[in-house]
């Protein structure tokens, strides 16, 4: 099997896989997994050629750094062969994006994940948070921890759109190197696409994760909590039937659909098992040697998608 690409991310010079490993299932999120299993994930996609692993304090109350913590101590390899990046602010026990909480969880995240230093820290969903607090207290207590030697880039994460333009465009130059986007780059949305060359101009790197839009573009549908507009969860029903109709998977075509765009360096997907990772692995690769994506069935899941494209749905202050 050929190897996955390695892409840019923005400025820093870290090299990530065009596919990420997405840790939060580690934290039993979607159901429990055993941990010679999450072990054997983490392994399975490091040998296959994924790099770069995403996790979070917040993911199983913590229980997904300890599992990708051990997984790469297993791994014996040296460390500057793959990029790790956990999260800050968001925590099981709520949101609090202070400078004091920000720098203790750092310390605590490293123990967790048996590491001496993280390649990014992103504040996560800072929706939740005030942004005018991520300006003015997270950002640059972060940039302390950078000092430190203990992280080696910044970043944010949320659904809106908006909160990265708003902080971005308040913070000096260079101070925020990565954004992690989630569910605005699938076939039902591709919002995020306005706000790539934005991005790209201030030398921010993108990440994006949900190419399956957190279950709606699976054949089983996504789970009952999903916040996801009535209208939009029936038309990815519908186009999903297509798809099987047709003999195809959805959750594959969405996943190429999203690893086809260069200007995003890493596409994360949530994987715990080896066979998730190997099947993710093959859809990338079919991408990677430039096997043409079904066009025909594109479109006309496209169409399916038309009435209800780019909605999406309420996340942050004043909506929860």
């Amino acid at each position: 099997m050929a190897g996955i690409g390695v892409r840019g991310v923005g400025n820093t010079g870290l090299k990530v896989s065009s596919l990420g490993f997405g840790a939060s299932p580690l934290g039993n999120v979607f159901g429990n997994v055993k941990e010679e299993d999450a072990i054997a994930s983490v392994h399975e996609a490091f040998r296959l050629g994924i790099n770069f692993f995403d996790t979070s304090p917040y993911y199983g109350g913590t229980l997904s750094e300890k599992m990708l913590g051990k997984a790469l101590k297993t791994l014996m390899v040296p460390r500057d062969q793959y990029v790790v990046s956990t999260k800050c602010g968001r925590y099981a026990e709520g949101f609090d994006f202070s400078a004091e909480r920000v720098t203790q969880s750092i310390d605590e995240s490293l123990a967790r994940l048996n590491l001496d230093y993280v390649d990014i820290l992103q504040c996560h969903d800072i929706e939740f948070g005030s942004l005018d607090q991520i300006v003015n207290e997270t950002i640059p207590a972060l940039q302390k921890l950078k000092e430190t030697g203990k992280i080696r880039y910044i970043g944010i994460t949320g659904l809106p759109l908006y909160v990265f333009t708003y902080v971005l465009d308040r913070v000096p130059s260079g101070s925020v190197d990565v954004i992690l986007s989630y569910c605005h780059y699938s076939i039902n949305d591709t919002s995020l696409e306005d706000l790539l060359p934005y991005l790209k101009s201030k030398g921010v790197g993108v990440i994006t994760a949900s190419p399956l839009s957190m279950g709606l573009l699976t054949e089983n549908g996504p789970p009952e909590w999903h916040p996801a507009p009535s209208e939009l969860k029936s038309a990815c029903a519908a186009a999903a039937a297509h798809c099987k109709a047709k003999g195809k998977n959805i959750s594959k075509l969405s996943l190429q659909y999203s690893l086809k765009n260069k200007d995003i360096a890493s596409v994360l997907v949530g994987m715990n098992s080896v066979q998730q990772v190997r099947e993710n692995i093959a859809a990338t690769v079919e991408v990677e040697e430039g096997h043409c994506i079904d066009q025909e069935l594109l479109e006309e899941v496209e169409a399916i998608f038309r009435p209800v494209k780019n909605q999406t749905w309420p996340s942050g202050i004043g909506h929860n």
